[in-house]
């Protein structure tokens, strides 16, 4: 049985001598106290040195793929091949399987291996023999460094640590700014109260008390810069009949010295969003155009990365921020968020409240195929973000208008939705719609009416008979006067009422 042990000099193979000692895995470890003991159990069968750092990055980098580099085939088709009954001890399974696929040879790993490896890490000076120490730790970094850069892959545009960095920054610089405001409309409001109610701008408001000072100096003091007209010249009116407490030059000071932190603040965050912006817009440009820069950063440093936000489905990224509320809803059995980070987008922002969650879900599944555009995609360019954009926003002004019909394709769904809405009525029974004229037979499609048409049905149908009645009525009428006038025998005498009831009723 032989063991495939790798170092960053090449590949070491040994023969295990005792096979059963594998089989005690707990009590592995005594028989590596000692170079010596380590020597019985083990023998180098072969050492295959690597010739250079190039060469140990591909063997390297086919490990962690799952591949077999051509040293290591060359030197196990030496090894193992004739010994059609050898297995091979191996660290990584998807090595192993490779190995077995290539080269027919039945491969072993598990915990009994993964011990022995460790072992065998501890004796790995005495083992190896004539290799120098010097010369593997040597060969151990150069491999290291070898092997990162070819992870990292090294593109200044896609490197999304610096948006991470940059939007974490951006969201403590803005805690710091709202701490800071807060002390200082805070300290000065003993002195000025009236003033922060006039200047709402914080920015602005600190400016003021940097220029000015005391408010003794407003009316002196020319703010035309900072504030419009109308504002100063309310800010003088009340500096004159001002409630504050008087203040001392040395505590004037100490509140310009904050001014001048919060001005400086504020400037370096202002540099930092476009720092932010420039970078969204080079490494994540559809997204950018869907979400915005500000939310499209907020995704990715919840994610992690660009790439971890491009393998989330659509429906994570939906309610991506939204971890605690989602859990809670799961625990207590009630309704699940709707929207997370993606809420504060623009899309999401200009619909009505009932029409967020439909937004909301619309948008997070186009930011997804954005995302693994941008983060999988070889050009970088934003128009499948700006062609989703169109079609998000002409969704969203027909759910404002309303227009549903268009949003389904067919008339169907609203006549089956009224044809269910009219089983769910109750109808009583009109006698007076009862009737033995002529009345055609209805067909089988027109029984399978709404409520509406068969009471304007009913209705046309009583106007029908009431108008037959009037007819008949009128003709009767007419034919009892042309009877009487028939019957009578002289023209001078009238009948009564009476008799000419008497007399119709005796023609008829």
């Amino acid at each position: 049985m032989f063991v495939l042990y790798e170092t960053p000099a090449g590949y070491a193979i040994f023969k295990l001598l005792d096979e059963k000692k594998l089989e005690q895995v707990d009590n592995l470890y005594l028989e590596f106290e000692t170079p010596e003991k380590a020597n019985k159990l083990l023998k180098l069968k072969h050492f295959e040195k690597f010739n250079d750092t190039t060469e140990a990055l591909a063997a390297a980098t086919a490990a962690v793929e799952g591949k077999v580099a051509k040293p290591l085939k060359k030197t196990l088709k030496k090894l193992l091949v004739d010994d059609v009954q050898s297995s091979l001890l191996v660290a990584d399974a998807k090595l192993g399987t490779a190995i077995k696929d290539k080269l027919s040879v039945q491969c072993v790993y598990n915990t009994g291996v993964q011990e022995l490896m460790r072992c065998i890490r501890q004796q790995a000076d005495s083992l190896l023999g004539g290799l120098p120490k010097r010369e593997m730790t040597a060969m151990a970094l150069g491999l290291a460094h070898s092997l990162s850069r070819y992870k990292l892959k090294f593109s200044p545009d896609k490197i999304d640590t610096m948006i991470v960095q940059a939007q974490c920054l951006l969201d403590d610089l803005d805690k710091e700014l709202n701490n800071y405001m807060m002390r200082a409309r805070e300290w000065y409001g003993w002195h000025f109260p009236e003033l922060g109610k006039i200047i709402t701008d914080n920015i602005a408001f600190v400016k003021t008390i940097k220029l000015v000072g005391t408010r003794d100096n407003m009316a002196a003091s020319d703010l035309s810069d900072i504030l419009p007209e109308d504002v100063e010249e309310k800010v003088k009116e009340a500096a004159e009949i001002s409630m504050g407490t008087e203040i001392s030059e040395e505590d004037v000071l100490n509140i310009q010295c904050l001014c001048d932190e919060i001005i400086s603040i504020n400037d370096y965050r202002v540099h930092l969003y476009d720092y932010l912006k420039a970078r969204m817009m080079a490494m994540a440009p559809n997204l950018t155009v869907l979400v915005g820069d500000t939310v499209g950063a907020r995704l990715i440093a919840h994610a992690g990365s660009l790439i971890n936000l491009a393998k989330h489905p659509s429906s994570t990224v939906q309610i991506l921020g939204a971890e605690k509320a989602l859990f809670r809803a799961l625990k207590t059995k009630k309704d699940t968020p709707k929207y997370g980070l993606i809420y504060h987008a623009q899309l999401v922002g200009q619909a009505s409240q009932k029409n967020k969650g439909k937004m909301s879900r619309s948008l997070a599944a186009k930011a997804s195929l954005a995302t693994r555009v941008d983060a999988f995609g070889e050009e970088a360019t934003f128009e499948l973000g700006a062609a989703h954009k169109v079609k998000l926003e002409s969704r969203l002004r027909l759910l404002e208008e309303g227009n549903l019909r268009k949003l389904s394709g067919t008339g169907k769904a609203k006549a089956k939705f009224e044809k269910y809405q009219a089983k769910s009525e109750v109808f009583t029974y009109q006698p007076e719609a009862d009737n033995t004229l002529n009345v055609k037979k209805r067909k089988h499609s027109e029984a399978e009416q709404t409520p509406v048409k068969k009471e304007e049905e009913q209705e046309a149908a009583e106007e029908e008979v009431k108008s037959e009645k009037k007819k008949k009525k009128k003709k009767k009428q007419k034919d009892e006067e042309a009877a009487e006038e028939a019957a009578e025998p002289e023209p001078e005498e009238v009948p009564t009422p009476a008799k000419k009831k008497k007399k119709s009723k005796h023609q008829e």
